[in-house]
């Protein structure tokens, strides 16, 4: 799938299925290139000790993820705000998962965390409302915030028009890449668990929607490159 694409790094993002038992996940990063290509997305909570924090950041750890939607895994809203001070002196973030209402409904959590945020499958911003809900203007207000960051992924979740384009999608990652260029990523979703086998999406062309999304060459590459580059502590050049 990467030589598909052309993609040279890649981030490993812990299933739920795991639990917060990482170690199939931790393996797989040397044969995917180590630390000069591969990186991962953990999940850990409150008990973890501080030494296996250090062990995940040497083997390729930038951050730990919460699924906070209808399929939740190990981890509870309650462990964010501890988990965030934690992990945030060696530069991770969290990766939240949750449902665009519920995010409103903890505003007050996510605007008081000084941590790194980041909020997957396009903060899941509820459609047909898109640009006009509320989810959507409490994230660009976190943007303006300037810790938050949005994962432009999962086209599929939230979209009342569907495949292949998703329509409804575009005025919304367009508003938040105009808001926070330098904080937006892309991310595949791959290999799309929660889609049935008939009806998963071809990579390639999510891939390609992102041109349609960030028409400029330069926006799209500091979406490509230069953000997980930051965010994930990618080497540079």
């Amino acid at each position: 799938m990467q030589r598909r694409l052309g993609l040279t790094r890649c981030v490993l993002v812990q299933p739920s299925t795991y639990g917060t038992d990482n170690r199939a996940y931790l393996g797989l990063l040397p044969a995917l290139g180590g630390a000069e290509r591969a990186r991962m997305v953990a999940v850990v909570d409150p008990s973890v000790a501080d030494q296996d924090l250090r062990r995940m950041h040497e083997a390729g750890v930038r951050g730990i993820r919460f699924n906070l939607g209808a399929q939740a895994g190990a981890t509870t809203i309650d462990m964010i705000e501890p988990l965030s001070r934690r992990v945030d002196p060696m530069g991770w973030h969290c990766q939240v998962n949750m449902d665009g209402r519920r995010i409103v409904e903890a505003q007050d959590l996510f605007l008081r965390l000084p941590g790194k945020l980041v909020f997957d499958h396009i903060a899941h911003v509820p459609q047909p409302e898109g640009v006009n809900s509320p989810t959507f203007a409490l994230v660009r207000r976190l943007l303006d915030k300037g810790n938050t960051w949005v994962k432009l992924s999962g086209a599929y979740f939230e979209s009342k028009t569907g495949a292949p384009t998703y329509a409804d999608n575009a005025p919304v990652v367009r508003g938040f890449v105009q808001a926070a260029p330098q904080r937006c990523v892309w991310g595949t979703d791959w290999p799309h668990p929660t889609e049935a086998a008939d009806k998963k999406p071809d990579d390639a062309v999510l891939f390609d929607l992102l041109a349609e999304w960030v028409p400029d060459t330069g926006t799209r590459n500091r979406i490509l490159v230069d953000n997980p580059a930051e965010l994930y502590g990618f080497p540079r050049g």
